[in-house]
């Protein structure tokens, strides 16, 4: 999901497949990605969150965007566009990537998945997905072929008793394992599930032929367990898990080392690794990770002393008056009652237990930086 919502009064919204089922539950339409999106539902945002925490939500995603890069080459050419490896990912195993700049800056996040025969399926960020098309054809489409699926739709159906929803719904599923998935069917529906999600929650991403989305979606939605999920709820779901959201947190400006998402760069794509560099910006991130060049900050996160929400953009400074960074993204998180934020700040004030000060309309708000997630992550593993 991307922070750019907010769309031009002059572009007519598109709409997902989805559209006339969320009117018809009471949905309240927002400008997102340029869509018109579900942000919350009548139940509102907090019984939707804890729904989703609790049970199982179905949030529609079909703004984002999904493509299949193919061809001999493709996992090299998909290779040189991000610091992942993408070679050694085994067939019906998926992976978090990073599209980056040749300055090292984040272009956009996204999932791949190998399905076998030489054949990736990617889902990139809604507002991303024009631009990074162009850009995967652009360099690696001499290399193999990068077609867009617009004609397809993208649910999930995120939380603890989403598991046995799928299994009652598609018996064998439940032999997937987080970052797993294939295809499957729901009701004679054709889908292709993995087992991810943007919760921090065990769940599925559903991909389904838009023509069948709204088929697919009410079957889900007589489920006992299953409620809807608008874009509100969403949005604390991943902040409580410690997830990005591109556009706030991480953007062209933020390396993957500043992000804080190192883990997302595998050993073999690192100095010394078999296949190290050969990525755009690839100078410049190594030798952060190296520690040959420096990390001016760094994204942390912060728990409020007070019980004051700290939304983005919130400057951040030392007791002593000191600016060292600003909030990305924040709010009052329903799980853990108290609110939380996602900031960068100067790397000398990133340690855990540092304490600031968050100006909140000209009061500081004491913080103080805390390990993510927030919320313990309940992905299932085996």
């Amino acid at each position: 999901m991307s922070a750019a919502a907010a769309s031009s009064p002059a572009a007519p919204l598109l709409h997902t497949p989805l559209h006339g089922l969320h009117v018809e539950l009471g949905a309240r339409m927002v400008p997102f990605a340029g869509y018109s999106m579900p942000v919350q539902y009548p139940a509102g945002l907090i019984a939707e969150h804890r729904h989703t925490r609790t049970a199982a939500g179905l949030f529609d995603i079909s703004h984002m965007g999904q493509l299949r890069v193919s061809g001999p080459e493709a996992a090299a050419a998909l290779e040189t566009l991000m610091p992942v490896d993408v070679i050694g990912l085994a067939p019906g195993k998926q992976r978090y990537g990073l599209l980056l700049d040749d300055a090292g800056g984040i272009l956009d996040d996204l999932m791949f998945f190998n399905e076998g025969g030489d054949s990736f399926f990617v889902i990139v960020n809604g507002a991303c997905k024009a631009a990074d098309i162009a850009h995967m054809q652009a360099r690696i489409g001499q290399r193999c072929t990068v077609q867009p699926l617009p004609d397809h739709a993208l649910l999930a159906l995120q939380g603890p008793q989403a598991a046995a929803v799928m299994t009652r719904l598609a018996p064998g599923s439940e032999r997937h394992v987080f970052m797993t998935g294939g295809a499957m069917s729901i009701g004679g529906i054709p889908i292709f599930a993995t087992r991810s999600g943007y919760t921090g929650e065990d769940g599925f991403e559903i991909s389904v032929a838009g023509a069948d989305a709204e088929r697919l979606a009410r079957l889900l939605l007589a489920q006992p367990e299953v409620a809807p999920i608008g874009l509100g709820a969403r949005n604390s779901l991943r902040l409580e898990a410690g997830l990005c959201l591109y556009g706030n947190d991480i953007d062209t400006t933020t390396t993957p080392v500043e992000a804080a998402l190192t883990w997302a760069i595998q050993k073999v794509r690192r100095t010394g690794g078999e296949r190290a560099g050969g990525f755009p910006g690839a100078g410049k991130v190594l030798a952060q990770l190296d520690g040959n060049a420096p990390v001016a900050r760094r994204r942390v996160g912060l728990v409020a002393l007070e019980r004051v929400p700290v939304r983005e953009h919130t400057p951040l400074h030392l007791p002593s008056g000191a600016a060292i960074g600003e909030v990305t993204s924040g709010l009052l998180a329903p799980t853990v009652d108290r609110p939380i934020a996602m900031a960068y700040v100067d790397a000398t004030h990133a340690a855990v237990g540092t304490r600031i000060d968050a100006l909140v309309r000209g009061k500081p708000v004491p913080m103080e930086v805390v390990p993510m997630p927030f919320v313990p992550a309940r992905y299932y593993r085996g």
